[in-house]
């Protein structure tokens, strides 16, 4: 394998295209050879407005490449409240959960990942807007105009995501049409190698107009039968179709490094312009696609007689195939003389032309080619162009399935030229060999979770049919993918898993005696570990598999065997110094205690673990010895001896870490905090091994603990070596789809409804029937933007609820126009609850004393952890 410092590695992939709504399912469909082309009855086209007269015309084709479930989105995971997706660009909602999920797929945690995470985006023409929203917002107010504008601009794709998923890396929005795909991942690459960021995500997105044919025309790029023939004699153009795709990249050396799964390696791209030497605007041109092939591979440092396969931008057109192949052995001839050698493609005769997600399309299946080392067929071929001079040139076009054979690294370019004369092409290498590691533990904890009951069902069962059907996968890397790769959301559940098939099982059958389930508040509960100092039957599992573990021990005994043996001493010594470790692991792997409840021999463990003592000086009160002094803990310490939490002069005296009794109050002085017991002995006949120590941290994630899963693997990166993959594709989070849609036509304007105004309505005798009839109102405007007024709870934090400051702008002017009186603006960012709004509106409209509410009262929250709290449902 041939590797450079420039080599970029495609870590994560996801699309959404015709036929496939994942890259699983598009390899099925490149593999059998399969068009996924959709057919329309003349009832589903004038279901979509098309006009009969037009369905009457032979030249009307009734087909189209279409995706499924556009109006559909899954908005309050994003963020999004109902008004705000209706509005939104179908393209940008599909782009979100794309991007999402390619993320997920290459085990990407942006709240976890180091280093920035840069964007690199485009879409197509926003016909949503055109057809659906142009004429139901042709009145609308100013605001409402400009939140149409930042709804289904182009210029904020990117920078949404950005927003939407907390990165920071740089969020560039790209578009050369047809070739968007390609320069975006041109630029990205750039990126990285000049550490602009450290990971980055590239992709695009086009939605044609939903469920409509389109009118064939001699010369024009559209097909007269709905089929791409790309080089073929009959070929007389394509298909636009809808779709989407993002890949996330990394440095690759990095991606070795970390362990990351490597799809294919990029070794170069290259960039140009036709310019004006061109028969027209719109027309290729053989010199500009040969220049930037040619580019490509100096810049990749490949020869053409090592690349077996290139996937063509292909339209299937008379005077557009011609030329790409014309270009492409113009370039080729530059380093080799060989025919015939190298397989030809088209993604087009699968799915269409999906515009500016075109060369996404060809660049995942290339990268598919190349980690199955397969070719697979491109359609509806059977006989050349005549213009085409195969022959004399290095290209055959592939009409089949087979084994891709090769003597060396498989290479493959990707080309894709957008109109307006934007060239772009890559050139991509098969993956590193994946090295296999020795299984470290026999036991691992699987997490998952989701925003809703039901996704998280989904999730858990995709999880199960994955293991069942990929059983040779190591089960650290799917620990390490799951949890580190996905953001913990509400609703959870965990696995202590001894193997692939025993999760896979488990999880199928829903097995509820091994699965750890819950739910997380906004306010978690938090573990106050239970020390009872019971001596353990067995630790010797958890000595060698676990680091943590194996360094308290080690802190407490010293070196030269001796951990070993203060483990299997028996008696107080070695159940302190267990019951330390247990803690201290716990600890490390992310379990942040808010005290300790101890009893007998425990509380010299709460000692040690609280700071009151040392642990050398804590294990010897555990064997008996008393020591001179002690500190003030850190933590509160509830002792079975007084029945209630240490007080600071207590802490103070040797008798309140050496009593004994029962810890028989605990849970009411735990209630009383907002914690929970987290019982650290096992139950009757459980081995305290690694299973049961997995399962403690099971018992707390589930509770909303924030665990620390690279500490909790417990790999030692060091000697494991680069090509390990240490994160796996698995199946991502399912998303919750909800219908957000306003059909072509709807009339009504957005511009505020005539009506008496509230003023006019006011009492003046009667000051709180006038601000019921001021609630009243935001409660019906702020419910009309959520989705209903039972979700404009009074006392709840409008920004916590997904509003952002453009809704209530609007609001506030409404509301002014409503009062006839000047609403501060930012009055809701001061005031942010209805309650606390209106009690203030009071004050200045004279109708009440001051407000008892504050804005410090009203407690707003952080944007960070806005947007962490709308991803975890």
């Amino acid at each position: 394998m041939t590797t450079s410092d420039s080599d970029i590695a495609i870590i994560g992939m996801a699309c959404r295209f015709p036929g496939a709504d994942s890259t699983d399912r598009f390899w099925e469909v490149l593999r059998e050879g399969r068009e996924t082309l959709t057919r329309f009855t003349d009832e589903e086209l004038l279901a979509a407005g098309v006009p009969a007269a037009r369905l009457a015309d032979p030249r009307y084709v009734k087909a189209g490449q279409t995706i499924a479930d556009v109006e559909l989105f899954d908005a309050e995971l994003f963020g999004f409240t109902p008004e705000e997706a209706e509005i939104l660009d179908p393209q940008h909602r599909v782009f979100l959960e794309c991007a999402l999920t390619a993320l997920e797929r290459a085990g990407v945690d942006p709240e976890r990942t180091e280093g920035n995470i840069g964007v690199y985006a485009g879409a197509g023409m926003n016909t949503y807007l055109l057809h659906n929203l142009a004429a139901r917002y042709a009145g609308a107010s100013s605001v409402d105009q400009y939140r149409l504008m930042l709804a289904n601009d182009k210029d904020f794709l990117a920078t949404r995501l950005s927003y939407k998923l907390n990165l920071r890396g740089p969020s560039l929005n790209i578009n050369t049409a047809c070739s968007t795909s390609l320069v975006a991942l041109h630029t990205a690459c750039l990126g990285l190698l000049g550490g602009e960021c450290d990971t980055a995500l590239v992709g695009a997105v086009h939605l044609g107009h939903a469920r409509q044919g389109y009118q064939y025309q001699d010369g024009m790029i559209f097909s007269p039968d709905g089929h791409c023939r790309a080089f073929d004699a009959r070929a007389r153009g394509t298909v636009i179709g809808s779709g989407a795709g993002a890949v996330v990249l990394k440095r690759l050396a990095d991606a070795l490094a970390d362990g990351d799964w490597i799809h294919a390696v990029v070794k170069g791209t290259a960039v140009n312009n036709d310019g004006a030497g061109k028969t027209g605007y719109t027309a290729p041109s053989v010199g500009g696609q040969a220049q930037v092939i040619a580019d490509a591979h100096e810049v990749a440092g490949v020869s053409a007689d090592r690349i077996g396969y290139v996937e063509a931008h292909g339209t299937g057109t008379p005077l557009g195939d011609p030329i790409e192949v014309a270009a492409l052995t113009e370039a080729f001839r530059r380093s080799t003389d060989r025919t015939g050698y190298c397989a030809l493609g088209s993604v087009k005769t699968n799915i269409g032309h999906l515009d500016t997600a075109a060369g996404m399309a060809g660049l995942i299946k290339t990268a598919l080619l190349l980690e199955h080392r397969t070719l697979v067929p491109s359609l509806h071929f059977t006989e050349p162009n005549p213009d085409i001079d195969f022959a004399a040139s290095p290209f055959a076009v592939n009409t089949e399935t087979r084994e891709w054979a090769s003597d060396g690294p498989r290479l493959a370019g990707v080309s894709s030229f957008g109109i307006g004369g934007t060239n772009a092409h890559v050139v991509l290498q098969e993956p590193p060999t994946r090295s296999t590691a020795p299984q470290a533990r026999d036991r691992e904890l699987l997490v998952l979770s989701g925003r809703t009951e039901d996704g998280l069902h989904r999730a858990t069962t995709a999880l199960a049919r994955h293991l069942r059907q990929h059983r040779d996968l190591d089960l650290g890397a799917v620990a390490q993918s799951l949890g580190l790769g996905r953001l913990g959301r509400r609703h959870r559940v965990a696995l202590v898993a001894e193997g692939v098939r025993d999760a896979a099982m488990a999880l199928a059958l829903g097995d509820e005696e091994r699965l750890v389930r819950g739910s997380v508040e906004h306010e978690p509960s938090a573990p106050v570990p239970v020390l009872t100092g019971t001596a353990p039957a067995s630790t010797a599992e958890l000595y060698k598999s676990v680091p943590q573990y194996r360094s308290a021990v080690d802190e407490l005994a010293g070196s030269g065997g001796a951990a070993e043996l203060l483990l299997s001493s028996g008696g107080p010594r070695a159940a302190f110094a267990h019951e330390y470790a247990l803690v201290r692991t716990l600890l490390a792997w992310g379990v942040e205690p808010t005290g300790y409840a101890a009893s007998g021999p425990g509380l010299a463990v709460a000692a040690a673990l609280t700071g009151a003592l040392a642990p050398a000086d804590a294990l010897a009160l555990a064997a008996g010895t008393t020591p001179a002094g002690f500190a003030a803990p850190v933590l509160p310490v509830f002792s079975a001896g007084t029945g209630r939490w240490l007080t600071d002069d207590e802490a103070a005296t040797a008798a309140a870490w050496t009593g004994t009794g029962e810890l028989t109050a605990v849970d009411g002085a735990l209630a009383g905090i907002g914690g929970h017991a987290l019982h650290l002995a096992p139950a009757d006949g459980t081995a305290a091994d690694l299973g049961h120590l997995l399962g403690l941290a099971a018992a707390e994630w589930v509770r909303g603990a924030d665990l620390d899963f690279a500490a909790l693997r417990g790999d030692d990166t060091e000697a494991i070596d680069a090509g390990v993959p240490r994160r796996v594709p698995l199946p991502t989070h399912q998303f919750d789809r909800r219908r957000h849609w306003i059909d072509p036509g709807a009339q009504e304007s957005a511009a505020p409804r005539v009506r008496e105004r509230l003023v006019d309505r006011f009492d003046p005798a009667d000051p709180t029937a006038s601000l019921l009839l001021v609630t009243d109102h935001l409660v019906d405007e702020i419910g009309g933007v959520l989705g209903g007024r039972h979700l404009a709870g009074l006392d709840t934090n409008l920004f916590d609820l997904g509003l952002d400051s453009l809704v209530l702008i609007e609001v506030v002017a409404k509301l002014s126009e409503q009062l006839d009186v000047e609403v501060p603006a930012t009055a809701f960012v001061e005031f942010p609850t209805i309650r606390a709004f209106v009690d203030n509106l009071a004050e200045l409209l004279g109708l009440a004393a001051a407000p008892a509410a504050t804005a410090a009262a009203a407690g707003r929250t952080s944007l960070r952890a806005q947007r962490a709290a709308a991803l975890r449902g």
